[in-house]
């Protein structure tokens, strides 16, 4: 018979699953900011410290010079900054967590029976795009980019864009819990991602250029993903087609 210390170990070993498993098993979302009231993503001098300093984005960049300034602003000293230990990455955080967060109130859908869920999520998108017009930091977003492609920072962006990708599903009305979901998600993510980066270079009025691309690349999901189906292989499609993209636009990935 085993010792108990021996099945002591053995339920604590990591579980391995094969990606065939995992890629057909139950999906179901691991996070939505309506599930429950979470606790605020960040504390209250942090959130002072990022918020004053997201204001000076549009004139110093993302960087440690505007977490100076956000910290001299709301009554901390300079040093306060290293409350950031990842430096100028945190302030892009703070402006992806906020606005994901804040995307339920920006855009709302009162009457249910008009909108079809791909015409709320084109509308949930632009809403997100146009928070980037609105606070200012569009003109300096390559910069943001530039350090969410960074090794030690892609983790953090990766999880992120996953989960704006998956409160523009809900918000839109989406409810499918079969293998579909982990397809469209990720289709959601790289579209967005292309359209976030083709924002930056944007110079059309009212960011008209932008809005097109989106609608050609939402296109090519319901076209093309179709018939793909619920394969990686769009889901990798539309990844390759981001760097490129990116690459293009000048950033070093």
């Amino acid at each position: 018979m085993a010792s108990l210390t021996t099945l002591r170990n053995s339920l604590r070993a990591p579980v391995s699953l094969h990606p065939f498993l995992l890629q057909n098993s139950t999906p179901r979302a691991l996070y939505h900011s309506y599930e429950h009231d979470l606790p605020p993503p960040y504390r209250n001098p942090e959130a002072a410290i990022l918020s004053s300093a997201l204001a000076h984005v549009p004139n110093h960049g993302f960087t440690t010079i505007a977490l100076t300034l956000g910290a001299r602003e709301t009554g901390y000293l300079d040093i306060s900054s290293n409350l950031f230990p990842k430096g100028a990455f945190e302030l892009v955080k703070y402006h992806l967590v906020t606005q994901r967060l804040g995307l339920k109130n920006r855009l709302q859908f009162p009457d249910e029976g008009r909108l079809g869920v791909g015409r709320k999520v084109r509308s949930l998108i632009l809403s997100r795009l146009q928070a980037n017009v609105e606070t200012g930091v569009v003109g300096r977003w390559q910069e943001a980019l530039a350090l969410m492609s960074l090794a030690e920072n892609i983790p953090a962006s990766l999880r992120e864009l996953s989960a704006l990708s998956d409160e523009i599903w809900f918000l839109a009305g989406d409810v499918s819990v079969d293998s579909s979901w982990y397809t469209k998600r990720a289709s959601l993510a790289a579209v967005y991602a292309a359209a976030e980066v083709y924002q930056t270079t944007d110079t059309s009025t009212g960011f008209r250029d932008t809005e097109a691309f989106l609608d050609r690349r939402l296109e090519e999901v319901r076209t093309i993903g179709g018939a793909v189906g619920g394969t990686v292989e769009w889901a990798g499609f539309q990844a390759g087609a981001v760097v490129n993209l990116m690459r293009s636009k000048g950033l070093r990935i």
